[in-house]
Formats: structure tokens, C-alpha cells, sequence
């Protein structure tokens, strides 16, 4: 089942996202399995994070390399907000 996670970190600016996505892709995950889309908005100081994800199992398989990112940049993460998706349009 598709899944839609919203996460809301608090502490998440554009400096420490800009670092979260270059260790990512260091890790090897720059695609990770079943990301269907990805965005992050909000204040340059205050970023909101959602991911699309095509189950929650492929999600779930992300946080071992996630996690410890997150942690190492001093970036709190509550448990996120996960619902099935619905409808997606694309375009």
C-alpha cells in the first residue's frame, strides 16, 4: 500500500537538509528503494519533510541509514505521520 509520511523535525534548516542529502547520497541511498516522491518545504529555519513511499516496508528499511544521518547533525525527529495515500496526480 502507498504511504505518505510527513515529517516535522523542529530544528531542520536549509544548511542542515542541504547536509542531510549529501550524506544520503554518500551512503548510497540517492534513490532508495520505493521513494515515490520527495519534497521538504517551510521557513529556511523550520523545514517540514514529506516522502511518498510505494510501502512501509520499503520505508521502514530506510531508517537504518537515515537515522544515524539525522543523529550525527543534531537533527530531533518525533515519530512522523504516516497515512495511506489516496490518489496521486502527476503533472
Amino acid at each position: 500500500m502507498t504511504i505518505i509520511i510527513h515529517f516535522d523535525p523542529g530544528n531542520m534548516n536549509t544548511t542542515t537538509y542541504a547536509e542531510v542529502m549529501c550524506r544520503r547520497d554518500a551512503a548510497g541511498a540517492v534513490a532508495p528503494t520505493g521513494r515515490i516522491h520527495h519534497a521538504a518545504d517551510g521557513a529556511s529555519d523550520g523545514l517540514h519533510v514529506v516522502d511518498i513511499r510505494d510501502t512501509a516496508e520499503n520505508f521502514q528499511a530506510f531508517g537504518p541509514i537515515l537515522a544515524p544521518i539525522l543523529e550525527s547533525l543534531g537533527v530531533t525527529l518525533p515519530e512522523p505521520q504516516v497515512s495511506p495515500v489516496h490518489n496521486i496526480v502527476m503533472g
